[in-house]
Formats: C-alpha cells, sequence, structure tokens
C-alpha cells in the first residue's frame, strides 16, 4: 500500500525503454516512481517533488549524469546512484568522488537494484552507532562539528558540508575510534560500504575527498593520518555531545 512514507524514486535516463520498464518494477514493489528522460526534467521534478533517491544515468544527449550530479545542492538533495553501459572503475570512481552514494553497471537485474536502493535509504536514515538510548549524538574536533544523522560537516564559523553517506559512514567509523589504525579492507566492512562493489581504491578517494573538506594537507594530515602498510588512523582528539 502506497503511503506518504513509501520511498520516493526519480530515475532519470534517455531510454524510454528502461525508465518504463524499471519503474513499473519498482512500482510493482512498493515504491513511488518518477521518471525523467533527462537532466532538464530531471530539475524541474525536482522543483516540485521531495525524492528519497535519484536513480540517475550517466550518458544521457546534452547534459550528462556526472555533471547533474556534481551541481546538486549538498545540503538538500538526495542520495543518487549512478547507472552506466561503461562498466569501467573511472566512472565509478569519478561518480563517487563527485557524490554519488553507488554505481551499477547496465546490463542490470533489477532485483539487485532495488536491494541497493533500499540499503543507500536505509544507510541515509540509519542513526549513528554510537547513539545511546536514542539520543542523537555529534563528534567535536578541532574546529569541527560532525553530525553523523545529518551528515553534516560544520566548522566554526566556517563552511559546512553535507557528505555524502559513503563520506559520512567512513568519518563516522574513524571519529569513533579515534587512535585506532584501520587498514582500507576493516574501513570497507565498518563503514557497510562493500555493498557499493567498490575496491580499496575508492577508500583512498573518499579520505581524499573528506580531508579537503576539512582542509587536511595530505603531505601532512591532522586529522586523517596515513599508516604504514595501508590504512587509516584518526589522529585528533574527539568529544561527543547530544544533538540540539
Amino acid at each position: 500500500m502506497i503511503t506518504p512514507e513509501t520511498p520516493h524514486i526519480l530515475i532519470v535516463d534517455d531510454h524510454r525503454e528502461i525508465r518504463e520498464s524499471l519503474g513499473a518494477f519498482l512500482r510493482r514493489h512498493g515504491r513511488r516512481v518518477t521518471t525523467a528522460d533527462s537532466v532538464t526534467a530531471a530539475r524541474e521534478a525536482l522543483k516540485i517533488n521531495r525524492f528519497d533517491l535519484i536513480v540517475l544515468d550517466i550518458m544521457m544527449p546534452g547534459e550528462d549524469g556526472l555533471s547533474f550530479c556534481k551541481s546538486l545542492s549538498p545540503y538538500q538533495s538526495p542520495p543518487v546512484i549512478l547507472i552506466s553501459a561503461r562498466g569501467d572503475d573511472v566512472d565509478r570512481i569519478i561518480g563517487l568522488e563527485i557524490g554519488a552514494d553507488d554505481y551499477v553497471s547496465k546490463p542490470f537485474n533489477p532485483r539487485e537494484l532495488l536491494a541497493r536502493i533500499d540499503a543507500v535509504i536505509r544507510r541515509a536514515i540509519q542513526p549513528p552507532r554510537g547513539s545511546v538510548s536514542g539520543t542523537l549524538r555529534k563528534a567535536r574536533f578541532g574546529d569541527w562539528t560532525f553530525s553523523p544523522t545529518q551528515f553534516r560537516l560544520q566548522q566554526t564559523g566556517g563552511e559546512a558540508f553535507l557528505l555524502s553517506s559513503t563520506e559520512a559512514r567512513l568519518l563516522q567509523v574513524l571519529v569513533q575510534r579515534p587512535g585506532i589504525a584501520f587498514s582500507r579492507d576493516q574501513l570497507l566492512d565498518l563503514s557497510s560500504v562493500h555493498g557499493l562493489d567498490i575496491s580499496e581504491r575508492a577508500i583512498d578517494t573518499q579520505i581524499s575527498r573528506l580531508r579537503r573538506k576539512l582542509g587536511d594537507d595530505p603531505k601532512n594530515p591532522r586529522f586523517i593520518q596515513t599508516i604504514w602498510g595501508g590504512g587509516y588512523v584518526f589522529a585528533e582528539a574527539v568529544t561527543w555531545t547530544d544533538e540540539n
């Protein structure tokens, strides 16, 4: 039964058969669906609807999916799953670098895509494992505040960032265990991103994105330091407080 709480998915793909068949499949499985055949149509849809997730084709005439994903508001946009007939690592890594939450190669099994949609939405609304008795918590370190529930990274008196779900989960793992060294494989497991079918190299990409946002010098980082043998450690003291 469809209700206002039912996840609302925006499918953006210029191929009519893919849009309609995927839309029909998701509707049969109890999701609300809106489709768009171009980035222009997707922008119009975002003006009048609230979506829980965007399924976005990369290769489209006019503005492509990567450009659209990069332009989305870091504060108000839903999670994004990119789909593409090009299955090489370059597109996958670029997609994650610009803020996408997952990447699926065409042709894909619609059941697998549905599982990935549900997983990304769960991560987007899942409270942090550091919560106590249902109380929401935020981390403070240096002059930064990080809210895992809001995916928000805020510098005191300065810039704020809305992290992708992958970035937020990775930073959450690190700040929950300051001073503890993690291998890339451990970070993949603990940040629950194995399901994204990404490589250890993509962990490096996410760390680089976090360092840029934190103003961390990669040659001499203050917060996220590289450990010998491959891995990372959060080197700054962290305090946790209740969300306001």
